[in-house]
């Protein structure tokens, strides 16, 4: 466990003042035992001390919004155990220099808004752990480097309005963990990497004010992104909102450019593809076949499992197996129970704990569309889901005497049996409150935005949020989830828990996702207050709410009172669930940009 950070020793010069720093710094290498140094936005002026070096157990530092000038002292290079770096909004000029590629601890890295200079370090790929890179507004030059996009813990990443020039490399698809990426007003050109399309986890990008051409990637990052993402550009195209379509004309245009290699590889790209088609038919119909032969067998037998659907499980095997390890669906395994279902915990023979969720009622009783309706959304629901913060479902179980699902076991159990705990929500601390409720939005927004089509759960509370060992949020029962067709006017039955239910639900039924986002803010205060806001709620919705309610009053009254830092950063997920709460669901944020918003200004705990 890392040694816990002080702040202590620090040399008078770094104290709000027209003095340069550079004039008293003769206490600078006396600090060597300082950990933490946060004194952004005080008027410092003056250069960065050669002598900061010595302050080799530095692990945050906070320089931003000041007058600082000159260059970066190639001292920094010793900075060894430095995670998080804040020098924005500062004069600070000239290059990088190379040693400070020897900070390879570094998460957290802003030098937007300077003046620096000459090309973006080769060795910034060196920085295997870094999550946050902003490099926006200086005066960076040449290209992209290729070994900058081999980060593959980064999530962030900005170069926007600066000089870089050539191509964007083809590397660019290993930045394996990217969520947004802005390379906004620069020069970059030619056409934009079809390997963008194997970024899956990509939600925002920004190419606008550049020279680049040709059709876009087909992924929901570019498909989704506004307008203003992608304009400024000489020539993009593709059937989507503010962009001409991609002729024939155009793409003969762009692949002349590159040349009869170009044709060649598109002539052969297109044999493979036909081929690869013809091989996919070919497989379904056999599947199909092999499907129907299967059911035509089981249904001869009475008694038997009409379908059965396990991954990575023999499904018969695993069938007898669960009622074996349960004793027939025994109370004694029994862990949880709501609505139309009961769980249990069931441990198989190979050691691998699951959490079956049995029906009460089997799917087989046709007099009970109900269930059967509610079974079947969940499945499809959760089938293709596979993202970190979503309870895994392995398969799915329908007999004439039981239908149930086998799903991911979840150890600490949901997230509302351990806020009505005393010492239960004591272990649940700031940092982990935060991670729930950014791990809920992720979660959301990956539902409503990159799910084809979106998938709206509509029943967020905190009985469906169950934690795992490490305090990680999966969102749980899709039972009443339900498959947004967009072409389709979703008109259904309320649904949802009491006290989360969003309040246009009172007068109209039709359910979109801003239904799913006003659940979200009242389980994000929740979270953070450590009950249910039910005795206020309606105040929250104000519009006036933000100014006259004291963070304070908001805050879980079982845990000692946050840091500074914290305390900023509740306040953030304070001010996002009260916005998530207006009245009118066209003004509530959508999941998509409220992630962004957490994954920004949140620190990773």
């Amino acid at each position: 466990m890392p040694p816990k950070r002080q702040r202590r020793n620090v040399p008078p010069p770094l104290t709000p003042s027209p003095e340069p720093i550079e004039d008293s710094s003769s206490n600078w290498g006396d600090c060597h035992q300082l950990q933490t140094l946060l004194v952004g936005r005080n008027n410092i002026t003056g250069s960065i001390p050669p002598e900061i070096g010595n302050w080799t157990r530095l692990g945050e530092l906070d320089l931003s919004s000041n007058h600082v000038v000159g260059m970066i002292p190639k001292e920094f290079g010793r900075l060894i155990s430095l995670e998080r770096l804040r020098m924005n909004g500062n004069q600070l000029s000239g290059a990088i220099p190379f040693e400070f590629g020897s900070l390879t601890n570094l998460e957290y890295l802003d030098l937007s808004s300077n003046k620096l200079s000459k090309s973006i370090p080769r060795n910034f790929g060196d920085f295997v752990k870094l999550i946050v890179l902003n490099l926006s507004h200086n005066n960076f030059s040449e290209g992209i480097p290729a070994h900058l996009l081999t980060l593959s813990h980064i999530s962030k990443l900005d170069i926007s309005y600066n000089f870089l020039n050539g191509e964007i490399p083809m590397e660019i698809k290993k930045l394996e963990s990217i969520v947004i990426l802005n390379l906004s007003h620069n020069s970059l050109s030619g056409l934009i990497p079809k390997a963008f399309e194997q970024m899956h986890g990509l939600m925002y990008v920004d190419i606008s004010y550049n020279e680049l051409q040709g059709p876009i990637p087909n992924s929901n990052a570019f498909l989704y992104a506004p307008v203003e993402a992608l304009q400024g550009n000489k020539g993009l195209c593709r059937n989507v909102t503010g962009l001409q379509p991609c002729n024939a004309s155009i793409i003969y245009r762009h692949s002349s450019k590159r040349g009869h290699k170009v044709v060649f590889l598109l002539v052969f790209s297109l044999l493979g593809a036909i081929f690869v088609l013809l091989s996919f038919f070919g497989l379904i119909l056999f599947m199909q076949r092999r499907k129907t032969d299967l059911k035509s067998k089981q249904s001869k037998t009475e008694g038997q499992v009409s379908f059965l659907s396990i991954l990575h499980f023999n499904g018969r095997t695993l069938y007898d197996e669960i009622i074996k390890v349960t004793n027939g669906f025994d109370a004694l395994y029994c862990i949880g129970n709501g609505g139309h279902r009961t769980v249990y915990k069931a441990e198989l023979a190979l050691g691998d704990i699951v959490a079956v969720k049995k029906f009460n009622q089997p799917l087989h009783d046709a007099s009970e569309s109900k269930f059967q309706k509610e079974f079947l959304n969940e499945i499809r629901a959760l089938m293709d889901i596979r993202h970190r913060n979503i309870v895994k479902i392995y398969g799915f179980c329908s007999h004439v005497q039981h239908s149930f699902l086998v799903c991911e076991y979840l150890e600490r159990g949901s997230l509302s049996l351990i806020l009505g705990n005393e010492d239960a929500a004591k272990v649940l601390g700031w940092s982990k409150r935060l991670n729930i409720v950014k791990g809920v939005a992720y979660a959301l927004s990956y539902m409503h935005h990159d799910c084809s089509p979106p998938i709206i759960h509509r029943d967020i509370s905190s009985s469906n949020i169950l934690l795992d060992f490490q305090f990680e949020a999966h969102v749980s029962d899709f039972g009443t989830a339900k498959l947004l067709e967009l072409d389709k006017s979703n008109w259904t039955s309320l649904a949802g828990t009491y006290g989360y239910i969003a309040p246009e639900l009172a007068y109209t039924i039709k359910v979109t996702e801003k239904c799913d986002v006003y659940s979200f803010g009242v389980l994000a205060i929740e979270v953070i207050r450590g009950k249910h806001p039910s005795d206020f709620i309606s105040t929250l919705s104000m519009p006036l709410a933000l100014e006259n309610i004291q963070s304070k009053d908001m805050l879980e009254q079982r845990l000692p009172f946050p840091t500074a830092q914290v305390e900023n950063e509740l306040k953030i997920v304070i001010q996002l669930a009260m916005k998530c709460l207006n009245v009118y669901p066209q003004s509530r944020s959508t999941m998509h940009m409220i992630s962004q918003v957490l994954l920004i200004d949140i620190t990773n705990s």
